[in-house]
């Protein structure tokens, strides 16, 4: 069973950073893909980035040159750098990750709260 843990979110200031952290049970190389997906009060999950396991990474339009994802496969660890934050950034923010082999393995952390206020 892989258990996925994000911390990093918060309350924070319009036009203000975050850091989100995403830390796996177990290597992250395995893994086909680790994304972050949000969800607003009202709305359906919606795709924020990705990081692959051959180094790509994916951006939603709308966090696309204020965010940054990466990878720390020493520590298990993912990131989501957020900056330039907006209030319509608020959502709970979750962490997945998906193995591919003759199943699709998909694998979800609890969330973390990004609260923006203008």
């Amino acid at each position: 069973q892989v258990q996925l843990v994000e911390s990093g979110g918060g309350l924070v200031q319009a036009g203000g950073s975050l850091r989100l952290s995403c830390a796996a049970s177990r290597s992250i190389v395995r893994f086909n893909t680790v994304a972050w997906y949000r969800q607003a009060p009202g709305n359906q999950r919606e795709l924020v980035a990705s990081t692959s396991s051959n180094g790509g990474t994916n951006y939603a339009d709308s966090v696309k040159g204020r965010s940054t994802i990466s990878r720390d496969n020493a520590k298990n660890t993912v990131y989501l750098q957020m900056n330039s934050l907006k209030p319509e950034d608020t959502a709970v923010y979750y962490c997945n990750a998906r193995e591919i082999t003759i199943v699709t393995g998909d694998y979800w952390g609890q969330g973390t709260q990004v609260t923006v206020y203008s």
